[in-house]
């Protein structure tokens, strides 16, 4: 790891915390667990993908409940960080037209960006500590606020994620109920370089390493809000 990018420290949480990723073959998720790992505080990581075992399938609802199942005696986990999502789905590139839409490729871009999100937070809440302070934060995307659209396209991407926001927003709600220590936070990781991104950004992107050490330090300072925060990794609030 370059030396730029210090691991963070969650100092928010309890000495000894777990933590689970999910998404864990991805960038940013691969860059999450490098960090947690580094971690003193933390004392166990569960990195999980599609990939591994147990591996999971956002389109799959079977799969998801199989994986609580498969986690029903591990944790409980101080810190959930899901960074599951796509954004090119089947080799479709986002749609730049209204022409361009079909009724597929929506349905993938809900499926992958926000129904199988969901449905990950209804099969591993249960898992997610009580009592004390937590947080479960997800990767969302700033095209996802309806708010700060000014370009339009990218309707699929654009649709899900928003989405998303709403499903997580609607869940923190309830969440907090039980765990009013908890902290829900959609997270705009700024434009890292990855797989995913590749073919739309040049040599501007962030690091990964960098976005998701932003984005643990963000995450460490949020308070209980009793809802769910949207936020970037400058910990600056993005409108819903």
């Amino acid at each position: 790891m370059p030396d730029s990018t210090p691991s963070p420290s969650m100092h928010s949480l309890r000495a000894g915390y777990s933590a689970l990723v999910l998404g864990a073959s991805g960038a940013i998720g691969q860059a999450f667990v490098t960090h947690l790992q580094a971690d003193p505080r933390c004392a166990s990581v569960t990195a999980l993908s599609r990939q591994g075992k147990p591996g999971f399938d956002l389109r799959d609802p079977t799969s998801l409940e199989q994986l609580g199942l498969a986690l029903a005696e591990q944790g409980p986990f101080q810190l959930v960080l899901d960074a599951t999502g796509a954004l090119m789905l089947n080799g479709h590139r986002p749609e730049k037209r209204l022409d361009d839409l079909n009724a597929q490729g929506l349905l993938d871009a809900m499926t992958v960006n926000a129904i199988g999100p969901a449905l990950l937070l209804k099969q591993l809440l249960p898992r997610l500590a009580s009592g004390e302070r937590v947080i479960w934060a997800k990767l969302s995307a700033r095209v996802g606020s309806i708010a700060d659209n000014r370009k339009g396209g990218w309707y699929g991407y654009r649709a899900s994620k928003a989405a998303l926001n709403m499903l997580l927003q609607t869940a923190a709600i309830e969440i907090v109920r039980r765990r009013p220590l908890a902290v829900i936070a959609a997270l705009q990781p700024g434009t890292v370089r990855s797989a995913l991104s590749q073919p739309f950004v040049g040599e501007q992107a962030l690091d990964p390493l960098e976005s998701a050490s932003r984005l643990l330090r963000v995450l460490d300072g949020l308070e209980p809000t009793g809802r769910a925060q949207f936020v970037d990794h400058a910990g600056e609030a993005i409108p819903w």
